[in-house]
């Protein structure tokens, strides 16, 4: 293979025979199955398949990510509260010390499993060749990284049909269970929306006013814009005021990730797997919604093993190619007092 990303473990000239449990080689950390050639990837290769998967996507931009050595882990927190400080009074030894309150929130992974396959027919037929097989590589990497983004993001497991998705809770859930929730009653996206999430934010979290930020989904975002413009040239103009005197914040890289217009100071991020065909909870309600989340991005923290275990095996009796990856991924808030969910958001049709 002429990319390196997926380049065999083992030796091309290796054939190992024997149960179909395979074997594992102590020096190497090469697994061998028993019909053809395979391996894992090492560290190296591994790190740049991790890249792939979260250079498309959004919340691994913007989160916390922690690539993890064992499948569970525990985050450590502290906190001292606020208004400590008291009134001094002149010869008086009667203050108290004030107390920093230490917890711990657990990260628990899951593991997921992808599959492809690719047929000699189809490495030898194709305008690319033999690099067909890294180019596909990629893509599934990349794709690997949208769906464990999507479970991030949706995950619920409540939803035991959904293969991926009962996985575990992803943040959504957790925010709507655990955070500050604030309905907005079926009503379309305005300034209303985000001002009630502000006013809903604890005042010692806006002392951090400016590392805040809306994550919001691409619809919700394309009538929050809509509904706001203006003129020939499609612009609000109270944003284009306000980012001059506070200077452009950078889109976050990769195909999403967009910042659309401030609202209060605060830049808004597209998220576009946020889901936006919800029910809403309200009486007589009708149509797809939304939500609005606020929060600090690295209150997400995304726990993925490091070691993303991508097998290769060349089947003789199929002629053809398989590759099944795994992978452990969990996540977690590691404040949720710090996160506001704005509920019930309707998106026009």
């Amino acid at each position: 293979m002429s990319n390196e990303l997926l380049e065999k473990a083992v030796a091309s000239n290796t054939h190992v025979t024997g149960n179909m449990t395979g074997s594992a080689v102590a020096t190497s950390g090469v697994h061998i199955g028993s019909e053809g050639e395979g391996g894992l990837l090492n560290p190296e290769q591994s790190a740049r398949f991790l890249d792939y998967m979260f250079d498309a996507t959004v919340i691994g931009k913007v989160a916390r990510t922690v690539r993890m050595r064992a499948d569970t882990t525990e985050i450590d927190r502290m906190s001292v509260g606020e208004k400590l400080m008291v009134l001094a009074t002149e010869a008086d030894t009667t203050g108290g010390n004030s107390a920093v309150s230490f917890s711990k929130i657990s990260l628990t992974t899951k593991k997921l499993r992808l599959d492809w396959e690719l047929s000699t027919e189809s490495l030898e037929d194709n305008i690319e060749g033999p690099d067909l097989e890294d180019h596909i590589a990629r893509m599934m990497a990349t794709q690997a990284g949208n769906d464990i983004e999507d479970v991030i993001l949706n995950g619920n497991t409540a939803l035991s049909s959904d293969n991926l998705y009962k996985a575990f809770d992803g943040v959504v859930k957790k925010a709507k269970t655990y955070g500050r929730v604030v309905d907005n009653g079926g009503a379309a996206i305005t300034r209303s929306s985000f001002n009630s999430a502000l006013k809903a934010l604890p005042r010692k979290y806006k002392q951090r006013r400016a590392d805040l930020r809306f994550l919001v989904g691409s619809n919700l975002i394309q009538d929050f814009l809509y509904a706001n413009s203006i003129g020939t040239n499609q612009t609000i103009p109270q944003d284009i005021a306000s980012s001059i005197i506070r200077g452009d914040v950078q889109p976050v890289s990769g195909p999403a990730g967009y910042v659309a217009p401030y609202a209060f100071g605060i830049p808004i991020v597209e998220v576009p797997l946020l889901n936006e065909a919800q029910d809403g909870d309200y009486t007589l309600e009708t149509g797809n919604h939304g939500d609005i989340h606020l929060t600090f991005p690295n209150n997400v923290v995304v726990g993925i093993k490091r070691d993303v275990t991508v097998y290769r095996f060349f089947w003789p009796r199929k002629d053809s190619i398989e590759y099944t990856m795994y992978t452990r991924v969990g996540v977690q808030i590691e404040q949720a007092d710090a996160w506001v969910v704005v509920k019930n958001v309707k998106i026009a049709s």
